[in-house]
């Protein structure tokens, strides 16, 4: 029976759970953003999809992947302003919006896919990795967690950032107060409708950042439902996260780690059926959702239209 402890395995198993967890991190940071704020923002998937093949596309035709970053961002952005007009503007369901945004995304990336390459699927060069010395040469840890992309670090980075943002600034402050008391905001002079909507669009953003950084790095091409469910099991890290952005961190390397599993198994010799690995992180989102579901809190106003005025 082969050795799991070995720092082969776990090596292989940390550093492919983190390279599967990054675009987990920046979905589920844009989750909470527009959880905070009211918004349920269902369609993520559709968002990350798009920003997916927009980063591919944009990489494989200019050879630059922070172009390719930067496409994803903006078609995610663009894809969120159909939850912005639907849901924060006119009032509509967000669940309703979300999924009819969710199916369109998935039908028009695969028929641009087709449009575009045909039958066949391009690759994109591997990305380089950058070495941070001295902590390179830690056992495990070092080969894994600090031999990584730039953009992880990136990742890692906008956490901090986002968690400042919501915490420690006003307009953190407005986010939170329209996902709570979205009256008490309104009465105030904020208007709820612009805050919602600032928190959509980055949202959008992030959630594009995120498919581009699956199709650049992670796969390194483009096909069709590339996400895999990657979007909803980021809804679930937000809403387990409380509004916590560091948490959405820990859930994000869970289900990253039962991704990297197969391709860690493998180099210590245990070849297991890949349908098998492909249930556990969704194995893995039943078993926390039993686990710490009736813990998790959400804003009171989460889901629900406001119309200026109303008490």
């Amino acid at each position: 029976m082969p050795d799991l402890l070995t720092p082969t395995f776990l090596t292989a198993l940390l550093a492919g759970g983190l390279l599967a967890a990054v675009p987990l991190i920046f979905a589920s940071l844009g989750e909470i953003i527009a959880e905070q704020a009211g918004v349920l923002n269902v369609g993520l998937e559709g968002m990350m999809i798009s920003g997916a093949f927009a980063g591919f596309a944009a990489t494989q035709a200019t050879g630059d992947l922070w172009l390719g970053v930067a496409a994803g961002a903006l078609a995610g952005m663009l894809v969120s302003l159909v939850m912005v007009l639907f849901c924060v503007r006119l009032g509509m369901d967000q669940i309703i919006v979300g999924i009819a945004i969710v199916l369109t995304a998935e039908g028009v990336t695969s028929v641009l896919h087709t449009v575009i390459f045909g039958q066949s699927y391009p690759r994109l060069d591997r990305v380089a990795v950058f070495e941070i010395p001295l902590l390179r040469d830690i056992p495990v840890l070092g080969g894994s967690v600090f031999s990584q992309p730039l953009a992880v670090y990136m990742g890692l980075a906008v956490v901090g950032v986002v968690a400042w943002m919501l915490r420690a600034t006003s307009w953190g402050l407005h986010v939170r107060a329209a996902g709570e008391r979205p009256a008490s905001l309104d009465a105030a002079g904020v208007s709820v409708v612009r805050v919602r909507t600032v928190a959509e669009i980055m949202c959008g953003a992030l959630a594009g950042i995120g498919g581009a950084y699956l199709s650049i790095v992670s796969s390194g091409t483009f096909v069709p439902f590339v996400t895999q469910g990657a979007g909803f099991i980021a809804i679930v890290i937000a809403m387990l996260a409380r509004g916590r952005t560091w948490w959405s961190v820990l859930g994000a390397l869970l289900f990253g780690i039962s991704l990297s599993l197969t391709t860690a198994l493998q180099l210590v010799g245990i070849d297991i059926p890949v349908d098998v690995v492909t249930m556990l992180p969704f194995i893995s989102v039943m078993v926390v959702l039993i686990l710490f579901a009736r813990d998790a809190r959400l804003p009171s106003a989460l889901g629900l239209p406001y119309l200026r005025g109303s008490r």
